[in-house]
């Protein structure tokens, strides 16, 4: 079970990372389009094509992961992929953590070995072919579902003309991402499991479209919500639901098992614990920080303006304004605290 695990891990670090250096190069980078000239200049910026091939080794290092492990093991350790960056964020791009960034760092890093210690090798389960449209069906039901209750609230704004969107389109908008994120891997799972249980084998780039196909609305949908409402609550809410997603969809619709001895059933239940505190922690720290009585912020934020002025300080020795990394990398997206409404 470790080896998946590992996987997973330089997995999502490689995606998490890549997406930050892609980031990095971007800034002095023209708008991709298809013109020979940009092609080019993107393929000529160091820091773009590593980050690009990390993003393409951790895409593939995951689905090699899940052809070996229950989709209800790899999907919730997928989720330290946040702490990995901050991590990253932290010791490469001088970003600054406090105290609870740390503390979900920790957290995850104990129920991912809580996941590898109660996680047990399991034989595949008999899949039928009408699981996945099934799944599509159940997916298309709730978005539905999930569409009419965020036009309710849109329709509710408008009557009371109020500008800023309602924390209830958020935490939708992070719902409907972080459903798609999680099921993109469980699609992906669904492929293997047909493969080896010797069905046709179009159902397997057929099942990997689909997976990319999900994975690429997610994305359109989390953006949709970073624009009309806090990534705070979106990230949040992404994250949380495709673990989620991934763990029942694993269980009631792939077969896949808890252990069967109870200490192993209570380590990795406590393993998915941990993971959904930790990541919680890293995407809400800042704004928890803030909520807290100022001599306790004051211990929690120990050292911040400390690290504040050897970024600032470093980043001045940088006389090339073109290699500067901006501060709106991934990490700092999800980590600072957002405007709040009026």
């Amino acid at each position: 079970m470790w080896q998946p695990i590992c996987l997973t891990l330089a997995a999502t670090a490689g995606n998490n990372i890549g997406k930050v250096l892609q980031k990095k190069g971007t800034v002095i980078l023209p708008p991709l389009c298809f013109k020979l000239k940009v092609i080019r200049a993107y393929a000529l910026n160091k820091a773009w094509v590593i980050g690009f091939l990390m993003d393409i080794v951790g895409a593939l290092m995951m689905l090699w992961a899940l052809s070996l492990a229950p989709v209800s093991v790899i999907q919730p350790v997928s989720g330290c992929g946040l702490a990995i960056l901050c991590i990253f964020s932290h010791f490469y791009l001088q970003e600054v953590m406090n105290a609870l960034d740390w503390v979900g760092i920790a957290l995850a890093g104990f129920g991912t070995i809580g996941v590898g210690i109660g996680g047990e090798e399991q034989e595949v389960p008999p899949l039928s072919v009408f699981h996945l449209p099934l799944l599509i069906f159940i997916i298309a039901i709730l978005f539905v579902l999930l569409n009419i209750w965020l036009r309710l609230c849109k329709d509710r704004r408008r009557e009371h003309e109020l500008v800023h969107s309602d924390v209830v389109e958020e935490i939708i908008s992070g719902l409907q991402s972080g459903i798609l994120f999680g099921m993109a891997s469980v699609i992906s799972k669904i492929g293997f499991i047909f493969m080896e249980q010797n069905f046709s084998k179009l159902l397997v780039p057929i099942c990997l479209s689909v997976s990319i196909s999900c994975s690429g609305t997610g994305f359109v949908y989390q953006t949709r919500g970073f624009k009309h409402g806090r990534a705070i609550v979106v990230s949040t809410c992404a994250a949380v639901a495709s673990i989620l997603t991934g763990v029942l969809a694993g269980i009631f619709a792939l077969g896949e098992r808890l252990p069967s001895a109870p200490l192993a059933r209570f380590i990795l239940l406590l393993g998915w614990l941990l993971i959904v505190v930790g990541v919680i922690l890293l995407v809400c720290s800042a704004k928890l920080v803030s909520f807290l009585p100022r001599p306790w912020r004051r211990v929690l934020n120990k050292g911040t303006e400390r690290n504040l002025r050897r970024s600032a300080s470093v980043r001045s020795r940088d006389a090339n304004p073109s290699t500067v990394i901006q501060a709106s990398t991934l990490h700092h997206l999800i980590t600072s605290p957002s405007k709040e409404k009026p």
